[in-house]
C-alpha cells in the first residue's frame, strides 16, 4: 500500500488530529449558531438591511486592525495556547450576549460592540489554527488533513444553523448559552492536543520588514497571490448570507426554521464534496478546477438571487457551497505546501484577512447595495461580478491557471526567495 493510501485510511484515526477536528467542530457549531442568532436578533430590533451589513463590518474591522499582529503572535508564541485563549474569549462574548438578552438591556450598538470583541478573538484563532495543523500531523497526512479539517467546519455548519434556527423560536439567550458552552469545550479539546513538532518561536526584533513579511512573501508568489485574490473578490461580490433573513422573512415568508435551512444549504453541498475530496483528492488540473468552481459559485449566486421558491434557493446555495469548498481546499493546500514553517503564521494571517474576512466584507457589501438598490439587484450584481472576476483572474494569473498537481507549488515557490 502506498503512503498516499495509508494517509487516506489513517488521517481521522490520528489522535492529535482527531482532537483538533473535534475542537473545530465545537467552535464551528458555536460560530454558526451565534451568527444566525445575532443576525435574526438585529433584524428584529431594527428591520434594516443596512444593520445586517453592519454586523459583518463589526467583525471585519478588528481583523483589519489586528491581522499583522496575529501573524506575529502565531510565529512567536505557542500556537496551541493562542488558539485556546481565543476560544475562551469567544465563550465570554457569548456569555455576555446571553446575559444581555435575558436582561433586556441589549441594543443594536451593544450587540455590535460584542461582535467586535468576538471578531478580535477570531483574528488570532483562525490563522493560528491553520498554521497549527502542519505541526500535529505527519507530512504524508497534510493534504488529506486539510480536506478533513475543512469538512469538520461544514459538518458543524449543517448542524449549527438548523439547531440555531429551531432554538431561536424557543429562546435567544438559550442559543447564546449553548454557544458559550461549546466554545469552552473547544478550548479544553485544544489543550489536550499533543503537538508533534513545536513551531520555531521567532525572537527576532519586530521591524517594519518583519511586520509586513507575510504580505511581502505573498506578493512574490504569484500562485498563492492569485488563489487568494480570486477567492477574495468572488466572496466579497458573491456573498449574500447577510440577506438570508430578508429572503426567509419577506420573500419566502417563512420563520427562523426556514432561515436555518437556508443557512445550512451551502454546508450540505460543501460536506458532500468534502467526503469526495478526502477519499479521492484532486490530483491533476488543480488550477483550472479552481477557476471553474469559482465560476459555478457565481452562477449559483445569480440563480439564488432570482429565486422565488425556497427550494430553488436552497438548491442554488448547495451548488454555491460545493463550489466554494473545492476552491478553499485548493487554496489552503497551496498555501500550506508553498509556505515555510517559520512564515506560516504571518502568511496564514494575511490569507485570513483577504479571504477569511471576505465573508464579513461581503455581508457589508450586500447589505449596503440592498439598502440602495433592493435585495434582488444586490445579489445579481454580486453573481455577475464574480464571473467577471474569474475572467480577469484567468488573464492576470497564468501561473495559477497552469498549476497541475498541487505539490508543484512547492517547486515554484522555492525559485523565489522568501
Amino acid at each position: 500500500m502506498s503512503v498516499e493510501d495509508t494517509s487516506k485510511l489513517s488521517v481521522l484515526k490520528h489522535r492529535p488530529f482527531a482532537q483538533f477536528w473535534l475542537s473545530r467542530v465545537m467552535g464551528s457549531l458555536a460560530n454558526q449558531m451565534q451568527t444566525i442568532a445575532v443576525s435574526w436578533q438585529v433584524y428584529e430590533l431594527t428591520g434594516s438591511p443596512f444593520d445586517l451589513g453592519l454586523v459583518g463590518l463589526a467583525q471585519f474591522l478588528p481583523l483589519v486592525a489586528l491581522m499583522l499582529v496575529a501573524g506575529h503572535v502565531a510565529d512567536r508564541y505557542d500556537r496551541k495556547l493562542v488558539v485556546c485563549i481565543s476560544q475562551i474569549v469567544d465563550g465570554v462574548a457569548m456569555g455576555i450576549l446571553a446575559l444581555g438578552t435575558a436582561g433586556g438591556w441589549l441594543t443594536r450598538d451593544v450587540i455590535l460592540a460584542i461582535v467586535v470583541m468576538f471578531g478580535a478573538a477570531r483574528v488570532f484563532q483562525q490563522p493560528t489554527q491553520q498554521s497549527l495543523l502542519p505541526l500535529i500531523v505527519p507530512p504524508a497526512l497534510l493534504s488529506r488533513a486539510v480536506a478533513a479539517s475543512s469538512s469538520s467546519n461544514q459538518i458543524a455548519t449543517i448542524i449549527g444553523p438548523a439547531i440555531g434556527g429551531l432554538l431561536l423560536a424557543v429562546s435567544i439567550p438559550l442559543v447564546y448559552m449553548i454557544c458559550c458552552t461549546f466554545y469552552f469545550i473547544a478550548a479544553v479539546l485544544t489543550l489536550l492536543i499533543k503537538v508533534e513538532q513545536q513551531n520555531a518561536k521567532s525572537r527576532e526584533p519586530i521591524t517594519f520588514r518583519s511586520f509586513f513579511a507575510g504580505i511581502g512573501f505573498i506578493r512574490r508568489q504569484p500562485i498563492i497571490l492569485g488563489s487568494i485574490t480570486l477567492d477574495l473578490f468572488a466572496v466579497v461580490l458573491g456573498g449574500a448570507t447577510a440577506l438570508l433573513p430578508i429572503y426567509a422573512k419577506d420573500i419566502f415568508e417563512t420563520g427562523p426554521d426556514g432561515l436555518g435551512w437556508l443557512r445550512v444549504s451551502p454546508a450540505i453541498g460543501a460536506l458532500a464534496v468534502s467526503f469526495a475530496i478526502t477519499w479521492f483528492p484532486i490530483r491533476r488540473h488543480a488550477g483550472p478546477i479552481m477557476f471553474a468552481t469559482v465560476a459555478f459559485f457565481g452562477v449559483g449566486t445569480i440563480v439564488f438571487g432570482l429565486s422565488t421558491s425556497q427550494y430553488v434557493a436552497m438548491a442554488a446555495l448547495v451548488v454555491m457551497g460545493a463550489s466554494d469548498f473545492v476552491s478553499v481546499v485548493i487554496r489552503l493546500t497551496l498555501i500550506q505546501l508553498g509556505t515555510p514553517n517559520e512564515m506560516r503564521g504571518r502568511v496564514s494571517a494575511v490569507n485570513y484577512l483577504f479571504v477569511g474576512t471576505s465573508n464579513q466584507l461581503g455581508d457589508f457589501r450586500s447589505g449596503l447595495t440592498a439598502e440602495w438598490l433592493g435585495v434582488v439587484p444586490s445579489v445579481l450584481i454580486g453573481g455577475i461580478g464574480t464571473l467577471a472576476v474569474v475572467a480577469a483572474s484567468v488573464l492576470l494569473f497564468p501561473q495559477l491557471r497552469r498549476i497541475d498537481c498541487m505539490e508543484d507549488v512547492r517547486k515554484e515557490t522555492e525559485k523565489i526567495p522568501a
